[in-house]
């Protein structure tokens, strides 16, 4: 047993991408060692009290939307896992699977105009580790699993993945973000396949301006997948819009005017930096003007009562079949509800979208790991988790990879 801990000890290790090989818990360090005991010594608390010099709950930033997830989102038969627990007393039950760098677009915010230099296949995933550590995560309380890219419709075997993931016992919901480009000829059968939410982007609705914006043609073809998402019976389909100022905002309200006919929810992005995506302040639209905006032009824009786990701000328009949201990342983050993570195409493993930290998954399953020392690994990294990520300017700052690499 030994060996075996010590072994994924220096797999760890090797495998920080920041060179980081201690895990930290609210500024105390927690040797790996100790993981086990921490796990079970914090359960009769339902992770608001981490043992090892850590705040309780109540102390912490993230203690009444934390503790709200963590009661409804913990699975019920199953109290004794924490491996998601983080040591702020979230409950991580949402994972993000990139499954490809590739993509058919250019986006600006997304990938820098040089391009990016892609991970060889061979250090990429195969459909057997995605299956093997999506299992991992939801017998440890994941029930929802949304997969991205890159454009994850332009991986050969999407269906395939869709329909032995879409399999797992415990697994609620199958989402995926996609660009649009490819999907409407894909989405009958990847909805046979398991696909029961789709978020589709973009960021303008005039054509000319869509080449601008992605480096490539193909507005025609977005615009007939969102069509065919609503004839498949998709309610709502999703349009994720990043609103960048002197590019797009001038549209935002053409983006709600979707929504009065069709059961929509267009949610406008704030723009976040990430390398390579020329970030700036000057091009932020802060959620707070476009709202005002939207409020300027319509009447009765209303809030929903949203989720504590809820990345979005939610609203309903006197009128309207569908719905908008607001995701506020930049202005109003939403760190204390947080119950994301994600599981890059290479096989790291990131606990927050803004942190550079990341963990490889990849190494220690090809060098033969079993699930238990994989399931250490994966709760080492939620534990050390922050409370929240750094402030707007701080970000921008900050070394993290491109939004392609990462997965949208």
């Amino acid at each position: 047993m030994m060996n075996m801990r010590g072994r994924v000890q220096e797999l760890v290790r090797r495998s920080l991408r920041y060179q980081k090989s201690q895990f930290w818990v609210d500024g105390s360090r927690l040797q790996f060692g100790c993981l086990t005991k921490f796990y079970h010594s914090s359960s009769s608390s339902v992770g608001c009290s981490p043992s090892i010099d850590g705040p309780s709950c109540s102390r912490s930033m993230a203690s009444t939307a934390s503790c709200a997830v963590l009661s409804e989102a913990l699975p019920k038969d199953d109290l004794s896992s924490d491996v998601l627990i983080d040591s702020f007393g979230r409950f991580h039950n949402y994972l993000r699977i990139s499954l490809t760098e590739r993509c058919n677009l250019r986006c600006q915010y997304c990938m820098p105009a040089e391009g990016v230099e892609l991970t060889p296949n061979s250090e990429l995933l195969s459909h057997e580790e995605i299956i093997r550590l999506a299992n991992l995560f939801v017998t440890s309380g994941v029930n929802k699993i949304r997969l991205t890219g890159g454009e994850p419709t332009i991986r050969k075997d999407i269906e395939d993945i869709c329909m032995s993931l879409s399999s797992i016992k415990g697994l609620r919901t199958l989402s995926m973000t996609t660009n649009g480009i490819v999907l409407a000829k894909k989405l009958p059968k990847l909805k046979e396949c398991g696909v029961n939410a789709i978020n589709i982007s973009l960021d303008t609705l005039i054509p000319a301006k869509f080449e601008f914006m992605t480096r490539r043609k193909g507005h025609e073809r977005v615009m007939a997948s969102i069509n065919a998402a609503i004839e498949l019976g998709y309610n709502p389909v999703k349009i994720n819009c990043v609103v960048m100022r002197g590019q797009n905002d001038d549209e935002i309200c053409d983006f709600v005017e979707m929504t009065r006919e069709k059961p929509i929810n267009v949610r406008f992005i704030e723009f976040m930096p990430f390398d390579g995506n020329v970030w700036n302040v000057k091009k932020l639209v802060p959620y707070a003007e476009m709202l005002d905006r939207v409020r300027q032009r319509f009447k009765n824009v209303e809030r929903l009562k949203d989720h504590p786990a809820d990345t979005a701000k939610n609203f309903t328009i006197e009128g309207h079949c569908g719905t908008i949201s607001f995701i506020t990342s930049m202005t109003e983050h939403f760190c204390a509800g947080c119950n994301r993570l994600r599981l890059l195409a290479d096989g790291n493993f990131k606990v927050c979208l803004f942190g550079p930290s990341e963990v490889s998954l990849r190494d220690p399953m090809r060098a033969g790991v079993d699930d238990l020392g994989l399931k250490e690994i994966i709760g080492a990294a939620v534990k050390r988790k922050k409370a929240a990520h750094a402030g707007m300017f701080d970000l921008a700052k900050t070394t993290n990879r491109p939004m392609i690499h990462i997965g949208g």
